[in-house]
């Protein structure tokens, strides 16, 4: 394995769920954080619990719909560490709903954040990645860019884009000159917030009636952690994480 000690991670969707269970993971294995998110007090309260604990954080009010603050975003990385060896695009939004319900606001809200917020992302790091001829783009995706069901159709096609874009990348980037790697990580039912952007009196019903347990955004956090160990010449592109009892 290899070791993640003082190398730098820029991360979005740091203040709350995956994002903050990860980078806690992360600087407590010795990483070097650049965090993203829109809310500052957020960020603030989770960067100062790291470097009190003896981790090494910075923070940066981020919107990912922007290219230009994710331009910024990277460039204080820079400023700060002088270099990106990870960038873990986290930031997402999933207010499901049935098509007919016709809530075109918030699929172009989706759109701009798990779509072009990625593409934002990858953008903001992959030519100095690619000078320093190394690096690592980690895409959080989910179970959703795998399967649809009722309420899901465009959340679904935002998350199945991950996918696409970030195999896609892998080609590009797999080779010598750039020696950059790629991974998608795909969630299942993970105990966060998204929930909590659903407005669909419908969908919001069906989740009551379910009796599963999500998993914990402990588990995602150690599924990247895993990745990014991995030595330079090992790549993993792929990993889905379910809840043992969820089928979809």
């Amino acid at each position: 394995m290899a070791d993640l000690k003082d190398k730098v991670v820029v991360m979005t969707g740091a203040s709350s769920g995956i994002g903050e269970g990860t980078a806690k993971e992360l600087a407590d294995n010795g990483a070097k954080l650049v965090l993203a998110a829109r809310r500052e007090e957020r960020l603030q309260e989770l960067t100062d619990e790291i470097n009190k604990n003896g981790g090494n954080a910075v923070y940066n009010v981020t919107d990912v719909t922007s290219r230009e603050q994710l331009q910024e975003l990277a460039q204080k990385a820079l400023d700060q560490y002088g270099r990106i060896d990870v960038l873990v695009n986290n930031a997402g939004l999933m207010p499901l709903s049935f098509m007919d319900k016709l809530k075109v606001d918030e699929w172009d809200k989706m759109v701009d954040v798990n779509i072009k917020g990625v593409l934002y992302g990858v953008a903001a790091v992959l030519p100095t990645m690619r000078e320093q001829k190394a690096g690592h783009i980690i895409n959080i995706s989910s179970v959703a860019g795998h399967t649809v069901g009722p309420g899901m159709s465009v959340y679904s096609g935002t998350k199945h884009a991950v996918r696409t874009i970030t195999e896609g990348l892998r080609q590009e980037e797999a080779l010598a000159e750039s020696n950059i790697r790629t991974t998608i990580i795909s969630p299942g039912a993970v105990a966060t917030e998204l929930p909590e952007t659903i407005t669909d009196d419908d969908v919001l019903k069906g989740l009551e009636n379910s009796n599963m347990t999500p998993i914990q955004p402990k588990d995602i956090a150690s599924t990247i952690r895993y990745a990014m160990e991995q030595p330079e010449e090992v790549a993993i592109n792929e990993i889905l994480v379910r809840p043992t009892a969820q089928q979809g």
